[in-house]
């Protein structure tokens, strides 16, 4: 027997080996998925990747699976449909055409019990999700403050949602708790507040963000300072923030201003002429879709007992 028809041999049982190890690959098997999306996102050693358990898919034939990749304070997840098979993975989004694209955002998205303005029942609403000391933050707000009002006077219902970045941000969970005691003795004095910090971001510091409220609350007569202290000071409202940043997170939210307007994500800061055509295309399309806004009967509003009651529509401190 030649040398050479041995070499052969071997190679060929190596290659058969080879290939039945790869048909029992799986992405069903956690470690064989990690491994396939560290390679395909070049996610070397110093990123941490956790892949959740399977769930039911919206894709027949399909179950989803996310991977969760984190470095520090950053994150990314991947959602991914694998075959029940295990062979094959598909990544991208699933839109079902009998229903609103942004059904699975409208459905998450909870309003009842966040600071709101404009009309009830307006064909569209927007949801922003923002830090109090996000600069980005602050252009998108004096953009929709100084102009959707004026706009849109019976079309449009915002909704806001405190979103502290805090590995960013160090003040902005502070603010984000008092915003929530201001908005529990007023609501008009919220709106106010909301424009004061936006508006004080560069004065504000961690050391003296407490001082700076209170010396502005006593200024306010819709507010007793002394109690919006004691607010602060016992962290009242922890448990509110710490519910919408569970939402935000649920939403998938990883920076801010996030603005959803009838669902529609835009994760990045927009200017007001971007804004508008959005919103002046949803007027137009609610009309005869009637699937999104504040009266389509989406699951848009969670109860929650207790909850300040929303003011008429108006915006102190606005010129209209």
């Amino acid at each position: 027997m030649s040398r050479l028809f041995l070499f052969t041999a071997c190679v060929a049982l190596v290659a058969v080996a080879s290939g039945a190890e790869d048909s029992k690959k799986t992405a069903l098997d956690k470690a064989t998925l990690e491994a396939y999306v560290r390679h395909l996102y070049v996610l070397d050693k110093r990123i941490q990747v956790t892949v959740s358990d399977a769930k039911v898919s919206a894709l027949p034939g399909f179950v989803e699976e996310t991977v969760h990749a984190s470095l520090g304070n950053q994150s990314q997840d991947f959602t991914f449909y694998i075959s029940k098979d295990g062979k094959k993975i598909v990544q991208g989004t699933v839109y079902d055409v009998a229903a609103n694209p942004f059904k699975a955002e409208l459905d998450k998205i909870k309003t009842m019990g966040a600071p709101g303005w404009g009309t009830s029942g307006a064909p569209v609403v927007l949801v922003e999700f923002s830090d109090f000391e996000c600069p980005y933050c602050k252009e998108e707000a004096k953009a929709i403050r100084d102009n959707l009002l004026a706009t849109y006077p019976t079309q449009v219902k915002l909704y806001f949602k405190e979103f502290p970045l805090e590995s960013l941000h160090p003040w902005a969970k502070t603010a984000a708790l008092a915003g929530r005691c201001v908005f529990g003795q007023s609501t008009d004095a919220f709106w106010a507040y909301h424009d004061w910090v936006f508006g004080q971001q560069d004065k504000i510091t961690p050391d003296n963000v407490r001082e700076q409220v209170l010396a502005w609350a006593k200024g306010q007569k819709d507010l007793d300072a002394l109690k919006l202290g004691q607010c602060i000071d016992t962290k009242t409202t922890a448990a509110e923030v710490d519910a919408i940043e569970a939402q935000g997170r649920d939403l998938g939210i990883n920076s801010t201003p996030t603005l959803f307007i009838n669902g529609r994500r835009l994760a990045q800061a927009m200017d007001w002429a971007s804004l508008k055509n959005i919103i002046d295309y949803e007027i137009e399309y609610q009309k005869t879709a009637k699937d999104a806004g504040d009266d389509c009967g989406c699951d848009l509003k969670l109860k929650l007992p207790g909850a300040p009651a929303q003011s008429a529509p108006g915006l102190p401190g606005i010129k209209r």
